[in-house]
């Protein structure tokens, strides 16, 4: 793997920042961590709607991911801010109404920045399913699809 140049700065984004993007988040990093790039990627995750600022992540997102030696311990929940279109390089969204509401509140110039998790998957899904209102087999599928996007987005990021 290519060492990145510079700083690169990732933001995970979902609805309320409880469930995938904190679950993103905390595989990213893991993965990040892994390939001893922690001093070379910023990471962070928000959600498009205030539900639930100052949250932990679901307990049920992070006994997930604990069970996969994931730890999500000390992220919170916050909203999208303004400034995060101008400070990240990328802001990935789990699924497709999250991509659009970003648009919207983009400037246009950061519109490029905004990318579903997905494409950086060889898998067949578009989207990250919202796993809140299921049960603990939702949270895994979850965990399925932001490892392997993670992976993917990784060496993304090796080839710049």
């Amino acid at each position: 793997m290519t060492e990145i140049k510079g700083k690169t700065s990732v933001l995970f984004v979902c609805m309320g920042n409880i469930c995938r993007s904190p679950t993103a988040e905390g595989v990213f990093r893991h993965h990040v961590t892994e390939a001893r790039l922690s001093d070379e990627i910023i990471i962070d995750s928000a959600g498009t709607h205030a539900y639930h600022v100052g949250s932990p992540p679901d307990r049920r997102a992070a006994a997930a991911a604990e069970r996969r030696g994931i730890s999500l311990g000390g992220i919170r929940a916050r909203r999208v801010s303004d400034e995060d279109f101008e400070r990240f390089d990328y802001i990935i969204a789990m699924d497709l109404d999250n991509v659009e509401r970003l648009k919207d509140e983009a400037p246009p110039k950061h519109h490029r920045k905004v990318k579903l998790f997905l494409e950086f998957s060889s898998g067949k899904e578009r989207e990250v399913p919202d796993p809140y209102y299921g049960g603990a087999s939702g949270f895994e599928r979850v965990l399925d699809l932001v490892e392997e996007a993670s992976r993917g987005l990784l060496e993304t990021l090796s080839r710049r």
